[in-house]
């Protein structure tokens, strides 16, 4: 049996020693914690970062077999509204078939291969541009010009494939794999730990995607730990506890790791300073805290003000009434992993997903997506989805301030990510050394990046 070993050496105060001090309490899954245990100290080998053939191998391995989240519910609300989720080679059309029924099917006409669709968008069927052989919402072949010239085609049997489709909180995902298992027990954890957020009762604010200068690994690996944020990010150093970051992966788990960050507090790293200058920091930096002054004579009675501030201002914008929100879904970072590449965040505070994908076949460079998903009004409704903002791989961030502060913090790591694209390129070092608790998560989503690329 792995017994629970908390870090020797790891900065106090510990996120659960800060959470303990809470006006409002956390939830109770956010009260235990899980350091990994088992996962090895060796280097991961370089050429998963930049190698074609070990991208081709990603391709068959873990493309083609696992879920992948593929869009919001509320992208797709009336029948015949779809999207496409193009994946490499692949490309599916999720659609609306019915009131309470999503498909994905393989948007390839199958008389000579011809993309049915080329954009999302609202149909009544599905018709090829170039013969207009047609196919309904359900996936069945309708009409075939000159049906007289295909003796041997079997109308009942030429139905789209299908990818595999699941719903999880306001997610849709799919799968091609035909024998994949289902969604809810891929999701492992993940729907016990997210009860108490509610993303199924938000809609999607705003929507990002970039292209990153980087291998999906790499920029997916730069969003889950915290260690490189007083290089990286030192604008936050005075409001972040980066050093005591909690990292959380569980025994047995294969699909999901945690890590909680807290905020309103310093970093360990940032001795003497006091409170209101904690509170001047995070009122600069996250335009979100600001307003009236706020005075403190402790950093927990800072954090708890901050908190107060928080929950006041998040449910004015929603219209709901906030005020028992724990203190720490009103400011911390609380961000889980499902492999292979989506990090959805919990509480409200940052209420973000992020998506990261490989950039058509090219495996030195990725797509990386930032979603804002914010709460809908107590009646359940909301205003439209975001439609999606398309940065190039020399735009910024800030090109899209609908991000708000965050496009920041993501512009500073692309540069980084751009560095080590370039410097795993130059290494004559066949692997990254990783952290044993600090870049456990990463570790982790290796040893199960390992497990399906050899299965």
């Amino acid at each position: 049996m792995l017994v629970t070993v908390i870090p020797k050496g790891r900065p106090s105060p510990s996120v659960q020693e800060i959470l303990a001090q809470d006006v409002n309490p956390a939830p109770a899954i956010m009260l235990t914690e899980s350091p990994a245990q088992g996962l090895g100290d060796g280097d991961v080998g370089i050429e998963r970062y930049y190698a074609k053939a070990w991208h081709d191998r990603e391709v068959e391995k873990v493309w083609r077999k696992t879920w992948q989240l593929a869009c919001r519910v509320e992208d797709i609300p009336q029948v015949g509204d779809h999207i496409l989720y193009e994946i490499v080679h692949d490309s599916l059309i999720v659609v609306r078939a019915a009131d309470n029924q999503v498909k994905a099917f393989v948007n390839s006409c199958l008389h000579r291969g011809t993309q049915l669709r080329a954009t999302g968008g609202s149909v009544k069927q599905f018709r090829c541009p170039f013969h207009g052989w047609t196919w309904n919402l359900e996936g069945a072949l309708t009409h075939v010009p000159g049906r007289w010239d295909f003796p041997n085609l079997d109308t009942e049997k030429a139905c789209l494939p299908q990818a595999k489709v699941g719903v999880w909180a306001g997610f849709v995902f799919i799968n091609m794999d035909p024998d994949c298992e289902p969604l809810e027990t891929y999701l492992e954890i993940l729907p016990e730990h997210f009860q108490a957020f509610g993303l199924e009762d938000r809609y999607k604010a705003a929507h990002v995607s970039k292209i990153m200068p980087c291998n999906w690994k790499l920029a997916m690996e730069a969003f889950i730990e915290s260690y490189h944020v007083p290089m990286a990010h030192p604008q936050v150093m005075g409001y972040y506890g980066d050093e005591n970051t909690q990292y959380d992966v569980w025994p047995g788990v294969r699909h999901v790791s945690r890590m909680i960050a807290v905020q309103g507090v310093p970093s360990p790293s940032m001795t003497g300073l006091d409170a209101n200058l904690t509170i001047k920091h995070i009122r600069r930096d996250v335009p979100f805290y600001g307003g009236a002054p706020i005075e403190a004579e402790t950093t927990s009675e800072a954090r708890a003000k901050l908190a107060q501030r928080a929950r006041e201002k998040i449910g004015r914008a929603s219209g709901r009434d906030l005020s028992a929100l724990s203190d720490s879904e009103s400011l911390d970072l609380i961000e889980y992993l499902l492999f292979p590449n989506m990090v959805p965040w919990g509480g409200q505070a940052l209420p973000i997903t992020y998506r990261f994908r490989p950039n058509g076949d090219d495996p030195e460079t990725s797509i990386m997506e930032i979603m804002l998903l914010f709460a809908k009004a107590p009646d359940g409704s909301h205003p439209e989805p975001a439609a999606i903002t398309h940065l190039g791989l020399d735009d910024p961030w800030s090109a899209a301030p609908e991000l708000g502060s965050a496009a920041m913090v993501a512009d500073q790591d692309t540069e980084n990510l751009k560095r080590i694209q370039r410097g795993l390129r130059a290494s004559r070092k066949p692997g990254v050394t990783l952290a044993q608790y600090q870049e456990s998560r990463i570790r982790h989503f290796h040893e199960t990046l390992d497990a399906y690329m050899a299965d």
